[in-house]
């Protein structure tokens, strides 16, 4: 192994290096100062950011435990354009709240350290090292979500997070140990041979999904999730929605269309009640939500409900589909969570009510808000409509129709609770609607990067075809 190698840990290296100079920073910089760490922490990830975009090669690292190619550098590239869109939609706050109680480096360090885990866990080429990631992922969010100590409900969210993780973590941990059990071998490559049938396989493949459900919030492992997100920061609730929900769906693709595919028989089953039941409980309790940090939870949970339809399809066009989806729904999400922090942070409003006569105070906002819901609702031309149309295709193409007509009827759902949204900011009049602000300008950057992301995505058919082309690499 020489100094070439290591470059295709570039992305892990250079992350690193980022948590270690705001460690210094933290060290040595004066607490009059400490304000500069956010803007020298956006400029670096933006680097780091920006970089990852150079190619790379496809290899592998470790004996195998760490491997890379153009799929996974690309999602990993997908990851840090949406860290650096929170970072910017967070710079406000951080600077606001966080800057005086003299925490903002230890804040960075673990949304990086996180972040980190999540690149170990995509690359993993063994079970040793993608648990070694979810645990990175995992534990530093639970600080996270607990962080604003002067809520009850920040705390309350903490605690919630980490007894579900913790129960999460050692459901998988066991599956995974049933699967060594039956094959002998964690590595990826072994058990794409060595894994049968058995009921004990089986029985490790249902466990070890169930830990990476929680993960992305799939029914019925979900419960966690509305009150994370109303309690937990914003930035850290889209980070939640879109990274790390992202990265598990990712991984779960992946093995699922590789080492378990001869046990497909048995999870095209599972992931098809899931989807259904997922869909629906999503949709129908966000119908009920006034909360927009809670109706955005559980639109996320039907949202990760359409992911499954992908899923289901388990080929290269599932796969395509799914990512490109993941790639929507990162700009979509964040330019509604966006929205919803700016007017939090000026106002600390977050009920839906509030947001009656928006468009008459603050138009910008309000459209800003309306595209990010129409995206997530599937309207064209927008870049929603496209990802749920790639994944409606994918699935008739394998014939799960009814599953189909239930995702369409779920879309028409979801209209419908977004709509509420809409109408409050463009037809209701308040007495006292939220009067007009400015954003700082990482906000506003923030948004303009999220706007154009749904914008662009809905008229540039060109990356599915990049997409569809890197999803080749694996063996399905």
């Amino acid at each position: 192994m020489d100094f070439s190698n290591f470059l295709l840990m570039r992305q892990e290296i250079f992350l690193l290096a980022i948590i270690l100079v705001l460690i210094i920073a933290e060290m040595f910089m004066p607490r009059k100062k400490k304000g500069s760490i956010v803007h020298l922490s956006i400029f670096l990830f933006g680097i780091h950011t920006v970089a990852g975009f150079l190619g790379i090669h496809e290899s592998s690292m470790f004996g195998g435990m760490f491997r890379t190619n153009g799929l996974i550098h690309f999602f990993k590239n997908l990851l840090d354009v949406g860290v650096l869109i929170i970072l910017l939609q967070s710079a406000d706050w951080l600077q606001e709240k966080i800057v005086p109680q003299d925490n903002v480096a230890e804040y960075l360090i673990l949304l990086f350290s996180s972040l980190l885990g999540l690149y170990f866990m995509i690359s993993a080429g063994d079970f040793l090292m993608f648990y070694l990631g979810l645990e990175l992922s995992s534990l530093p969010i639970a600080a996270l979500a607990a962080y604003e100590t002067a809520k009850r409900k920040s705390s309350e969210a903490g605690i919630k997070f980490i007894l579900s993780a913790a129960l999460a973590s050692g459901i998988s941990l066991f599956g995974i140990s049933l699967l060594y059990a039956t094959s002998g071998s964690i590595y990826f490559d072994d058990l794409l041979v060595l894994i049968t049938s058995s009921r004990l396989s089986i029985l490790g493949m249902i466990l070890f999904f169930a830990g990476l459900a929680f993960k992305i919030s799939l029914v019925p492992f979900h419960f966690w999730t509305a009150d994370v997100y109303e309690g937990a920061p914003i930035g850290i609730a889209s980070y939640l929605s879109v990274i790390s929900k992202g990265a598990a769906a990712f991984i779960l693709l992946i093995l699922l269309f590789t080492i378990l595919k001869p046990l497909m028989h048995v999870w095209e089953n599972i992931v098809y009640g899931i989807a259904i039941a997922t869909m629906f409980i999503g949709n129908l309790f966000a119908l009920r939500q006034k909360n927009m940090k809670r109706f955005l939870a559980f639109s996320s949970i039907a949202q990760a409900g359409f992911i499954l339809l992908g899923l289901i399809v388990g080929n290269q066009l599932g796969m395509a589909t799914v990512i490109y989806f993941v790639l929507v729904y990162v700009f979509s999400n964040l330019a509604a969570f966006g929205v919803v922090q700016a007017i939090s942070l000026r106002t600390g409003k977050e009920h839906m009510n509030d947001y009656e006569g928006l468009y008459r105070t603050n138009p910008n906002l309000s459209l800003v808000l309306m595209l990010g819901l129409f995206s997530l609702a599937g309207i064209p031309p927008l870049a929603g409509f496209f990802g749920k149309f790639f994944l409606f295709t994918a699935a008739a193409s394998e014939g799960y129709y009814l599953l189909v007509f239930l995702a369409v009827v779920n879309v028409t759902i979801s209209l419908y609770y977004y709509l509420l949204v809409v109408r409050a900011m463009f037809l209701r009049k308040s007495d006292r609607p939220i009067p007009f602000f400015k954003n700082g300008i990482y906000m506003r950057l923030g948004l303009i990067i999220a706007v154009l992301g749904i914008l662009i995505l809905g008229f540039y058919g060109p990356l599915y075809d990049y997409i569809y082309e890197l999803s080749g690499s694996f063996n399905y």
